[in-house]
């Protein structure tokens, strides 16, 4: 479910995948990688991988021992030239901040990349900022709310694929396992236009959400307002969050 489009063979640069390729292997459980480790998560040759990883480590976005590799800090450039250049990060942020102020939550803007949302801007008080996620943190698109109504707009065909063959990690008790109940809450928030998730990833915690489009009804992410369930119901919060979410979604429709 990602946005590639159809490329000439004639314009493929099979390098630059490579190099970007070597990069993604790093990860949580993978902070150094020798060359042949990075072949194995890359799929390319051990010569190769060497070859990418001396490279990169040329050109500061990599550093090393001789045996193992890891990212340098040079690497954030690049997510940081998205937050740079792109236009909706700073375009929400006062709607972001209104929202806080008036719920007393913590707010987001979420993009969907593939199978995670990607959170691009936030806002929160000193108070509730441990209840929240760092700019550029990646979470499972099917336990947030940004997520849940980031798929609910897209054709209930491709969420079908989507969620075929998919495991599900289950961060708390009530985390959905199964695909029907996952597929229910998608469709339950393609019907309302607004997603309401509670406990999926943190207890105690309910996420309010709606998609973001632009004027020509591309839909480019979603904002949400984290809550603590407390003493209040579902509906109730709903009703307090909506109206700021709808407000938000109508104005920076006209902006983006």
């Amino acid at each position: 479910m990602g946005s590639e489009q159809e490329l000439d063979r004639r314009d493929w640069i099979a390098g630059l995948e490579k190099g970007l390729r070597v990069i993604e292997a790093f990860s949580d459980a993978h902070p150094r990688l020798t060359p042949s480790t990075a072949a194995r998560r890359t799929g390319i040759t051990r010569t190769a991988a060497r070859r990418y990883l001396l490279t990169l480590q040329h050109l500061g976005y990599v550093d090393g021992d001789g045996t193992y590799f890891w990212l340098a800090p040079r690497v954030l450039r690049l997510g940081w030239s998205y937050f740079d250049s792109a236009k909706a990060p700073r375009a929400v942020q006062p709607y972001l901040q209104r929202i806080s102020i008036e719920l007393g939550g913590a707010t987001f803007f979420a993009v969907l990349d593939e199978d995670e949302i990607v959170f691009v801007a936030r806002n929160g008080t000193t108070r509730i900022q441990n209840l929240g996620f760092v700019l550029g943190a990646r979470v499972a698109a099917n336990v947030a709310s940004p997520g849940i109504a980031l798929l609910s707009c897209k054709p209930p065909e491709e969420v079908d694929k989507w969620l075929e063959g998919r495991k599900f990690v289950p961060y708390t008790p009530s985390t959905y396992t199964r695909a029907e109940d996952v597929r229910a809450l998608i469709d339950r928030t393609r019907a309302l236009g607004y997603a309401l998730v509670e406990q999926q990833l943190k207890q105690d915690r309910r996420g309010i959400a709606v998609p973001i489009r632009t004027r020509g009804d591309d839909v480019i992410g979603a904002i949400s307002v984290s809550l603590p369930i407390g003493n209040e119901t579902g509906q109730q919060a709903v009703a307090r969050a909506l109206p700021l979410l709808r407000e938000a979604e109508h104005a920076l429709q006209s902006l983006l």
